[in-house]
């Protein structure tokens, strides 16, 4: 990881003095030599370590060799997923352009997002004429007054204060080198996003939201900074119904939640208990893959278990040069580039590819309103977003699982190319929403994100269980995303649940690269599509060693 944090989340053993007793917890840290800085919704506290660190190896260990703890985890602080250096209905291509638009308008016949409520898990809102009138209250989760510049901690305004940052202002890297490297204004962030859900349309002004009769419920969680897991965590548990202490309870719980946010890390336990409670009480979950171009496994909290994780796709509906990817990707939507790939850094080139919504003039502090066009994940995320509030404004009872099945088994393939891995294909809003009323049965889109150990000469199997009626595919698709050096060492296979062996890869004694991480396509319409079926990885060669880090089935 080697990221600087100040904060640890500790989560202790229910019925244990600790879980219950904030006197108790505050005891046990202080016996660890720290203090308690507040208790969760979930019931872990955060932990303050006095200090920003890279390494807290002795306290994390003193926490894990307590019986009482159930876990320990770095508070780490998400980044928004855009870039705030990348700066109207004609201007909008990834609504409704042939190539690789999202075609939107044809879904706003049957479902403009009426009656649901979206959260933005993000930087707060800035007042604009084009959101006003689809704004419920919010709050603002930002727990560090240091960063927040309303001049307190946690409150009910959610407005956004502005994240510019002077070089520096968040202290050094794990090399040294101040960060931010340079100046940054405010990006106005949540703005930029919550247009995209919902701006006004109709209006004769502005840009067209895709749920443009939704409402935006703005969670601010991103300050000077970033924001911290523990106060994102604490948002997605709020804005899905739960219950947070010392928070009033949510009047308008949303149904959908946008969080265009993350950093480089595993799913920690905090993040996957909080979207597990939120999928739980009804609320599809909505997460960007990240700008890194690299396997969105490692970023968090795109690699959550029950998320839709959405990767970015340009103008020409390539993946964009930016855009994380992997089997971990459940679907793309339009990010937009505001540059080419080869361009400067920080340069706009090509505004005219970006995805154009609502914002602000103001450097550092609001400024008037305005519009511009950025690019990234976070702009992509907010596409597939809509499009839930769509769906689930047309058929209230569908279930997260169902709204993602039904924008994963709609979507077109990808005009452009992929290298890595783009998920289902590119959303196609109108197909989607018309299949609510078809009511298709569940296709597949199974998968496993839990780790097994590939050992040297040895076997790991990963299983998914399937409830799918009919037949599977002659086009089954097989997601695998395996670290492991060596990987020519190793040997794939799908195993169908009569025992049927399908081969994916065979070993290479000249394949020296690492990890494997391709999506196969096998012809298994023979196969009935309910029971376990398993990926089987063999190591046949000697010396190297790995784990399956993910893997997911398409049977349809």
């Amino acid at each position: 990881m080697n990221r600087p944090f100040e904060r640890l989340i500790v989560g202790y053993k229910p019925g244990t003095a600790e879980a219950s007793s904030d006197s108790a917890a505050s005891d046990d840290v202080k016996s660890k030599g720290k203090s308690v800085h507040r208790r969760m919704s979930s019931g872990a506290v955060v932990v303050d370590l006095g200090s920003k660190t890279a390494n807290a190896d002795n306290t994390i260990q003193a926490f894990k060799n307590d019986p009482d703890v159930a876990y320990v985890e770095p508070d780490l602080l998400m980044q928004p997923f855009a870039d705030p250096n990348d700066t109207e209905y004609s201007r909008q291509w990834d609504l409704f352009e042939a190539t690789a638009g999202m075609n939107v308008p044809g879904a706003w016949s049957s479902t403009t997002g009426s009656g649901v409520t979206v959260a933005v898990i993000d930087t707060g809102y800035v007042a604009h004429s084009d959101l006003s009138a689809k704004i419920v209250a919010g709050y603002d989760f930002v727990s560090d007054a240091s960063r927040a510049r309303d001049g307190g901690g946690r409150d009910n305004n959610p407005a956004d204060e502005g994240d510019w940052m002077k070089a520096g202002d968040c202290g050094t890297d794990a090399n040294g080198n101040p960060v931010p490297a340079q100046d940054q204004g405010s990006s106005w962030h949540g703005t930029h996003v919550a247009g995209t859900i919902a701006a006004s349309t109709n209006n004769s002004k502005g840009i067209a939201g895709i749920a443009y009769d939704a409402k935006i419920q703005p969670l601010r969680v991103l300050a000077q900074c970033g924001g911290a897991t523990s106060d994102i965590a604490d948002a997605i548990t709020w804005a899905s119904g739960g219950t947070v202490s010392g928070v009033p309870a949510n009047a308008t719980p949303a149904k959908v939640i946008n969080m265009s946010l993350g950093g480089q890390s595993s799913c920690s336990t905090t993040y996957q208990n909080a979207i597990n409670g939120a999928i739980n009480r009804g609320t599809t979950v909505v997460v960007a893959a990240g700008n890194s171009n690299m396997n969105v496994a490692n970023f968090t909290p795109a690699n959550c278990s029950g998320v839709i994780t959405v990767a970015a796709t340009g103008r020409e509906g390539n993946k964009a040069f930016y855009s994380n990817y992997g089997t971990r990707i459940d679907i793309a939507a339009p990010g937009g580039e505001t540059r080419r790939g080869t361009d400067t850094p920080g340069t706009i080139t090509t505004p005219e590819n970006g995805i154009w919504s609502t914002l602000n003039t103001g450097a550092t502090t609001p400024g008037s309103e305005t519009y511009k066009p950025y690019q990234g994940t976070s702009m992509a995320a907010p596409h597939i977003a809509g499009l839930a509030a769509l769906l689930v404004a047309k058929k209230p009872s569908l279930t997260p699982a169902q709204v993602k099945d039904l924008i994963k088994t709609t979507a077109r393939p990808l005009p452009g190319t992929c290298s890595g891995g783009c998920g289902a294909g590119l959303a196609d809003a109108t197909k989607a929403v018309n299949a609510v009323d078809t009511t298709p049965p569940p296709s597949g889109g199974l998968e496993n994100t839990t780790d097994v150990a590939i050992p040297d000469m040895g076997t790991g199997t990963s299983s998914i269980a399937s409830t799918v009626t009919g037949n599977a595919s002659s086009t089954t698709k097989v997601g695998v995303d395996i670290v492991h050096t060596y990987r020519g060492d190793l040997v794939i296979d799908l195993i169908a649940p009569d025992g049927t062996a399908y081969r994916l890869k065979n070993s290479s004694s000249s394949d020296s690269a690492d990890n494997v991480v391709a999506t196969y396509t096998v012809n298994a319409s023979s196969e009935v599509a309910a029971g376990t079926w398993k990926l089987r990885v063999q190591d046949v060669y000697s010396g190297d060693t790995g784990y399956i880090n993910a893997w997911n089935l398409t049977l349809r």
